[in-house]
């Protein structure tokens, strides 16, 4: 799945958004740009959790 994810600017941003997405999925692989704000993951865990976790670590996504 991918997302857009307006908030992440930085380094530190993409680090709390792979954070998140390993909280609900430590299997997850996790490739961020803050660049282009694009997360792309590959997880056993739903959109819907995926969505929930980056909403609660404060980087609202929006599907890409």
């Amino acid at each position: 799945m991918e997302f857009h994810v307006e908030g992440m600017t930085c380094g530190g941003c993409a680090r709390s958004v792979t954070k998140a997405i390993e909280l609900v999925d430590p299997a997850a692989t996790v490739s961020a740009d803050p660049a282009s704000r694009r997360v792309q993951v590959q997880t056993s865990a739903s959109e819907a959790q995926i969505v929930a976790a980056l909403s609660e670590a404060g980087f609202p996504p929006r599907t890409a």
